[in-house]
This record gives C-alpha cells, sequence and structure tokens, in this order.
C-alpha cells in the first residue's frame, strides 16, 4: 500500500490520497476538472497539475480567474511560438521567451530579420501546434546533462544560461518535438493557447548588451478567450494611434537624428514652445510654493561622484570625459550642486526649510535597446528640487509635496496611484536611517489617507522613495513623479546646520521631482491627448485661414492684433482651397480655426470654428482674445491665461 499523505485545501479542508497523486488528480476531487484548473500552487509554488504530491502540502488550484493565469498562459504561449519558428525556420536558435505585462516575446537568432509575411506564417503553425493538444511535459535533469544536451543541438545561448546558474538541477519542458529550458509552470496542453496574436518583431540585443550579437524578438499575446484579445487589440490600435512618435512627427514637434546621436532630442518650434509653456507654468508654481531657482554646472569633478557614493553605484549609467588631466562626470542627477550651494555658507535652524528648484539637464547612458522616442532618452531636463529641513519639518514637507503632485496632475487631468520602493541591495547608508526614511515617506501617505504597494528594494541607492504611478486616458501606468528621502548624502558632505540649542545638527535631504523628465511627461501628454493639447498648452491655439487671397491683409491684422493679446495665432496663406486648409489646421490639433471672407472683413469680425467642427458665431478678435483666455484659465484651472508666461 502506498503511503498516505494528507493535502490541505482552500478554507480548511482536508483530503487524504496516496503519496504520488498527480495535482489534477486532487483538484478534481474539489468539483471542479477538466480545463477547469490550469496550474496549482503547492505549499505556495506555482506547479503543473501533472506535478506529483509526495509530502503533506497545502494545494490551491489556480483557474482562468486567478490572476497568475495570464502569465502561465503566455509563457505556454511563448515555446509553442518558438516551436512553430523552429518548424518553419529550422536554422533559427533560440534565446529567451517570457511573459511580460501585456503579453510575451521570444528572441531568436536568425540569418535575416522576421518579416510580416513571416508573421503570419508563424501564427498559421501555432494555431496547427494548439488544435493537436500537446501536452506540455517536465522533465529534471542534472544541470551538466542539459548543458551537454543543448550543445549537441547547437543552442549555444541556452548553454550560456546554464552555465550561468548555480542549481545542480534544471528543468525541461516538451510538447511535440520541441524541447525548452524553462522552470515552468504551463498549461496542460497546448490547447488551452487559441487566443493569440503575435503584434510585432524588434531587434533586440543578447542580454540587452549592445556588445552582444543583434537578435529578433518577436511579439505576441494571448488571452482564454477571443473578446478578450478583440478587446486588447483595439486598445493596441487606440495606443498606435497616440503614439508620440508618430505625432511628433505629424503635429512637427519634435525629431531625432543618427547624425547627433541616439536618445538625443531635437526639439522643433512648436515643441520648444510646448516645452516652454510647461516650464514656465512649473517655474511659477514652485516660486509660489516658497522654492528659489538655483542652476548648477554639467560637469563636476569625479571625485565629488566618487564622495556621493555615484560613481561606485551608478557609473555604468553616467558618462566621463577628461579636461587639463581631471576627471569629470557629466550629471545624471542635480544633488550635488545643491549641496554645494546648501554648504556655501552656516546654515541656521531658522533658515529651513531650504526648497532648491532646477530645470536642470542632465544625461544618462542608456543603453540602444530600451530607447524609446521622448519616453527613454540619454539628454533630458528635470523639475529637480532638493529639500533640506530637520527631522521635525520632514513629516510636513513631505505632505506638501504630495500635494504639489496631487495639485498638478488635477491641472492635467491625471488619476495615479502610490508605490514605495525600499533599500535595494547595491546601497549606501546605515540601516537606522534607511528605516527612519522609510517610515518618513509611509507616515506621510497614510496621513494623507493614500493607499500604497511595497516595491521592495527598488529604491535609489542613497535613499527610499514614493513613485507616484500616473494613469493615462487609456488607463497605462507612466512613472513621473517621485519623492526620496535621503538620510545619508547629508551625511557623506558633511552638511550642518545650528540648532536652537547653538549645536551643530545634521538636516535631511528630500529629492523629488513632480513632472519628472520635461521630455517623458511630454511623451506621457502628447499620447494622454491625443496631440489635442488643451488650450493652454496648445502650440498654436488659432489658425487664421481666409476663403481667398483678397483677405489676406485683414487676416495678417488679425493676427497681429491676436498677437499682442497673447493668443499664439497663425495665418494660413497657401492659396488652397478653404476645406482643404480647415482640414489641415484640424490634423494639426489646433484648438480653433478662424474663417475670413468678405462678410468677416466688412464686419471686421472672425467666425471661430473649434477643432470638433463646431462653428461659432462672428466676433471681434478682442472678444475671441477673451474667450481664448477664458478656456485657458478654465483648462489650466487657473493657472494659466494668455501667452506663456
Amino acid at each position: 500500500m502506498p503511503k498516505q499523505i494528507e493535502i490541505t485545501l482552500p478554507g480548511g479542508g482536508r483530503q487524504t490520497v496516496p503519496e504520488g497523486t498527480a495535482v489534477s488528480e486532487i483538484l478534481g476531487k474539489m468539483g471542479r476538472s477538466g480545463d477547469g484548473w490550469i496550474a496549482a500552487k503547492l505549499n505556495g509554488q506555482l506547479v503543473d497539475l501533472a506535478r506529483g504530491v509526495e509530502e503533506d502540502a497545502v494545494l490551491e488550484g489556480v483557474g482562468t480567474d486567478s490572476p497568475t493565469a495570464l502569465e502561465i498562459l503566455r509563457h505556454s504561449a511563448a515555446h509553442i511560438m518558438a516551436q512553430a519558428v523552429r518548424s518553419i525556420f529550422p536554422e533559427a536558435r533560440i534565446a529567451i521567451g517570457p511573459a511580460i505585462e501585456n503579453g510575451f516575446y521570444y528572441d531568436f537568432d536568425v540569418p535575416r530579420p522576421f518579416t510580416q509575411e513571416d508573421l503570419e506564417k508563424i501564427e498559421a503553425r501555432m494555431t496547427e501546434i494548439a488544435s493537436q493538444k500537446l501536452p506540455f511535459s517536465r522533465r529534471d535533469v542534472p544541470r551538466e546533462e542539459a548543458i551537454g544536451f543543448f550543445s549537441m543541438v547547437g543552442e549555444k545561448y541556452k548553454v550560456e544560461l546554464l552555465e550561468g546558474f548555480a542549481d545542480p538541477v534544471v528543468s525541461f519542458y516538451q510538447q511535440g518535438d520541441f524541447i525548452d529550458l524553462c522552470r515552468g509552470p504551463h498549461v496542460p496542453h497546448s490547447g488551452f493557447v487559441k487566443a493569440f496574436k503575435l503584434i510585432s518583431v524588434a531587434g533586440a540585443y543578447w542580454r540587452g548588451d549592445e556588445r552582444n550579437a543583434m537578435l529578433q524578438r518577436i511579439y505576441g499575446t494571448a488571452f482564454f478567450d477571443a473578446e478578450s484579445l478583440k478587446k486588447y487589440l483595439n486598445f493596441l490600435e487606440e495606443a498606435q494611434r497616440r503614439d508620440h512618435r508618430r505625432l511628433g512627427k505629424e503635429l512637427d514637434l519634435f525629431s531625432f537624428s543618427e547624425e547627433i546621436g541616439a536618445g538625443m532630442v531635437i526639439y522643433h518650434p512648436k515643441g520648444a514652445l510646448v516645452r516652454t509653456i510647461l516650464e514656465n507654468f512649473e517655474k511659477r508654481e514652485h516660486l509660489l510654493r516658497g522654492y528659489q531657482i538655483v542652476v548648477g554646472p554639467t560637469l563636476l569633478k569625479t571625485e565629488l561622484w566618487k564622495k556621493s557614493g555615484h560613481f561606485e553605484h551608478y557609473r555604468e549609467n553616467m558618462y566621463f570625459t577628461e579636461i587639463d588631466e581631471q576627471s569629470y562626470g557629466v550629471k545624471p542627477m542635480n544633488c550635488l550642486s545643491h549641496m554645494l550651494i546648501y554648504k556655501s555658507k552656516i546654515r541656521s535652524y531658522r533658515d529651513l526649510p531650504l526648497r532648491y528648484f532646477e530645470l536642470g539637464t542632465v544625461h544618462r547612458h542608456e543603453k540602444s535597446g530600451v530607447l524609446h522616442g521622448l519616453l527613454r532618452v540619454r539628454q533630458f531636463t528635470q523639475d529637480d528640487a532638493h529639500i533640506l529641513c530637520t527631522a521635525g519639518q520632514l513629516n510636513e514637507e513631505i505632505k506638501s509635496i504630495i500635494d504639489f503632485v496631487v495639485d498638478v496632475m488635477g491641472i492635467f487631468g491625471f488619476d495615479f496611484e502610490m508605490e514605495i520602493s525600499t533599500r535595494p541591495e547595491n546601497s549606501i547608508g546605515a540601516d537606522e536611517d534607511w528605516e527612519r526614511a522609510t517610515g518618513a515617506l509611509s507616515k506621510a501617505l497614510d496621513e494623507k489617507g493614500f493607499q500604497y504597494h511595497i516595491c521592495e528594494g527598488e529604491g535609489a541607492f542613497y535613499g527610499p522613495k514614493i513613485d507616484v504611478k500616473l494613469k493615462d486616458a487609456l488607463d497605462r501606468r507612466w512613472q513621473c513623479a517621485t519623492i526620496q528621502c535621503d538620510f545619508t548624502l547629508p551625511e557623506r558632505f558633511d552638511l550642518t546646520y545650528i540648532g536652537a540649542d547653538g549645536g551643530r545638527h545634521r538636516p535631511v535631504m528630500v529629492h523629488r521631482v513632480i513632472l519628472g523628465a520635461i521630455e517623458r511627461f511630454l511623451g506621457v501628454l502628447i499620447e494622454h491627448y491625443a496631440g489635442a493639447f488643451p488650450i493652454w498648452l496648445a502650440p498654436v491655439q488659432a489658425m487664421i485661414v481666409t476663403v481667398t487671397d483678397s483677405q489676406l491683409e485683414f487676416a495678417q491684422a488679425v493676427c497681429a492684433e491676436l498677437r499682442s493679446r497673447g493668443v499664439r495665432a497663425e495665418v494660413d496663406m497657401r492659396s488652397e482651397k478653404l476645406g482643404y486648409k480647415i482640414r489641415e489646421a484640424q490634423l494639426q490639433k489646433v484648438p480653433y480655426m478662424l474663417v475670413i471672407g468678405d462678410k468677416e472683413v466688412e464686419k471686421k469680425a472672425i467666425a471661430p470654428r473649434k477643432r470638433d467642427g463646431n462653428q461659432m458665431s462672428l466676433m471681434t478678435p478682442p472678444q475671441f482674445a477673451e474667450l481664448v483666455e477664458s478656456e485657458c484659465l478654465e483648462s489650466s484651472k487657473g493657472r494659466v491665461g494668455l501667452g506663456i508666461v
């Protein structure tokens, strides 16, 4: 008789079964069998349904409604895609293929890039594999045996991965004739993968290192039902329509050039104007809240970066140069200069808090594979500020920053979520200081009534942080604002103030951004608004269009008057039909088209037409300027009227 083991089920129920009984058999007794479960949690660890249970355990089924189910399905879809690629392209070498947030990908080493036609063939082959309902079977093998197998079949990327593993035993998964190195788990058979789509293909360096081979990465997604897949594909279509890279070109906002270098933004007149409006808005908001504007240099001696810890913990993201045989680092952050400003004179407790604000341009060495339009660049400007305060002032300062973020994000129409990121392994400072800093951040959020998620080990190397994740019009999350609490750098730079007791005390430093990188925030705004900026941010607020050339003189006079009143107006002087010019202005997302024909010239008036097509009654240029100012104030919640200052 086989040994009996006890299984504890959700809700506290128990079953006694023979050791070695498959998870699927045990779960079947819970009244949900067949395709009802796709995997299970055995003592909290995800396992396949075919896994045999050898000892007393806690068992919980994972159904299609489980939060982890989609990840398992998509990981299985990646294996099926790799099997399809291998069957069509036998020369392909496979690298890695994980599930990701909205789907999956797999990297392949192939003689030529994949085409759209290739993706269609791969997708068709995946459908065939799914229809065969091939079981996913697991086999544990010694690591050395696995190295020998993949060496024999020429899978050099798998061999390299295995050589970096410390585990003496690894696992293989097989469906049909396809075998892959994988930890699992997977769905029971390939038939579960039926609602899927291959989305795109892109180049990707092996292990993200540009010194390694360029591989072909195929992205896809999968769902448990066709309706969910359709909904997601519609979302992708809308996201593509809003893609800031496409809109940036169509609206003539910015560009990139290989002649200049990757990750460096070139702002065209309209894009530079939107950026200027944002920056002027920021300066005014900071001045109103008691911040002082400062400016620090781009190059600082490397010795200073060593003192701060950046050289040891961040130098792979920095650029260095040499001047007069002296090493300098190009700043990736603005905090060092701000600390030196603080240290330039003796400070009293009566001076604190001090709030230094800088729209500081920084440079970070991002790998080429992660560069993405405005959202990930190598040169960018942060709305950076550093607050030096006493420990007793810290709570109120953090809460005031939270209020600042809430206020500003409301102007742009963003909802958001909060996270606290704690101490990473690669960090500096005493445990006690990290605990104090983390406690200060969580206390402030608790007192403001915000829920938040803890991200273990994702803080900056010098302190924990609050990350604010914006939710845009498509409910996507974007990291922009952050609040970092730092007891460590004031210690390293020996920052002090004279307290009420006449003694020297150490201030606390808060690093924070509100919008974050201006480039990134602008990219998010473009996609959030689909390029149709609210009128206070629009680079052109009114396009004046004439019926014939005979009205041009009056049109130019109207333009001059509107500009004198602060309206950003232009005249379309092309000899084109009125309908064409209106359509062009609409495509440029201009809030107003001002139509001028003979009647308007006679009455010295204009006929405004909104970008949504609504026609307004005749009005004079001063009346229109008042209308624009009113709408600017309304859309900016009273912060910005006419003009850009």
